[in-house]
């Protein structure tokens, strides 16, 4: 083979090992965008806490591919409207009773998991599940459901709970919109759904619904 052969060929290797080179280099990036859009915030947390990058990555693929193998679905506008007023009803609760008023919310939001089609066994699975389409507010249910731990030793004061009910409150909204809602709905826009912007609010509006309700009966 001549010389001239000889560097023909090995130009055709180099250019073949640079193009697989490039090739695989886009796709991984291509797929890091995709994870970075797709998981949000929850991208960076998987990331911190995993052994690499590498290892992270492929962590949050498993669970698209784990969420894809549910039946995931949306709520009918008639049962998305008894949640809402059911929460609407734990809020009211809050005024008399915010630890119960929590714990309500917490149930409550478990049982909107469930009708949507996610699995509530535990709370790390749940978390895993939630992360693929609701990372957004997913930091908020966290946040709530460490409020609700301290409150059932009675470490948690009532602005605490209060705060667990918003943090509650996001991921519940969150559940709640259906698949045309251009991003989740904002509270108080989406038919009865609640509100509880803060404390002195949320009595206030109570107080008045149950004098309303004295003075009619």
């Amino acid at each position: 083979m001549s010389d001239g052969a000889v560097i023909a060929v090995i130009v055709v290797v180099v250019i073949v090992v640079l193009a697989v080179l490039a090739f695989v280099f886009l796709r991984g990036r291509t797929r890091r965008q995709h994870l970075q859009d797709r998981f949000g915030p929850e991208y960076g947390r998987t990331v911190e806490s995993a052994e690499s990058r590498r290892a992270a990555e492929q962590e949050l693929t498993e669970r698209e591919k784990r969420h894809e193998e549910l039946d995931i679905r949306p709520l009918q506008p008639q049962i998305r409207q008894e949640y809402a007023r059911q929460w609407a009803d734990v809020q009211e609760q809050f005024v008399d009773t915010p630890v119960e008023a929590v714990a309500e919310a917490d149930r409550l939001v478990t049982i909107v998991m469930a009708e949507r089609g996610y699995p509530t066994e535990g709370y790390e699975e749940r978390l895993s599940y939630l992360s693929v389409e609701h990372a957004g507010t997913l930091d908020h249910y966290r946040a709530a459901r460490e409020v609700t731990g301290r409150s059932d030793g009675q470490e948690a004061s009532t602005e605490d709970l209060r705060q667990a009910m918003v943090h509650y409150r996001a991921l519940f909204t969150d559940l709640l919109r259906s698949p045309d809602d251009a991003e989740p709905p904002r509270t108080g826009t989406a038919g009865p759904t609640p509100t509880l912007t803060n404390s002195d609010d949320a009595v206030e509006t109570s107080r008045s619904q149950r004098a309303a309700r004295r003075s009619e009966s």
